[in-house]
């Protein structure tokens, strides 16, 4: 079994979390314990789930895990886009953000797939 750090779709994600960490970072203090500590928690959230599934012995189980990373990733970009209506971001990093876990949450399905295509063989 592949480690998780090996993993494509692990890697975007890190490469993710480390701009949101930067991009947040700017955001208003008064937002540190509210949609700063949100979007933190859910981009990091996705790759935990991710390296979690690998961890895991059933498909089953794997797929379940994946699922959850998806929807993280789903709540990630929620977050972006009160972000972007706060003013805290800009247009073009929102946009270039959200299609960035649209890849994401992409290759997040791929990876589900592959997997139940697997548990059948």
């Amino acid at each position: 079994m592949k480690d998780f750090r090996e993993l494509e779709v692990w890697k975007t994600g890190l490469s993710l979390l480390i701009e949101i960490y930067k991009i947040t970072a700017k955001f208003p203090r008064s937002e540190i314990y509210g949609l700063v500590n949100q979007i933190r928690r859910s981009a990091n959230s996705i790759i935990a789930n991710i390296a979690e599934s690998q961890g895991r012995f059933s498909f089953a189980d794997r797929v379940r895990v994946l699922y959850l990373a998806r929807g993280e990733i789903f709540e990630v970009r929620s977050h972006l886009s009160v972000a972007h209506e706060l003013k805290y971001i800009d247009k073009v990093t929102f946009e270039k953000l959200d299609s960035s876990y649209e890849v994401l949450a992409k290759q997040t399905s791929s990876l589900i797939n592959y997997l139940e295509k697997r548990k059948h063989v």
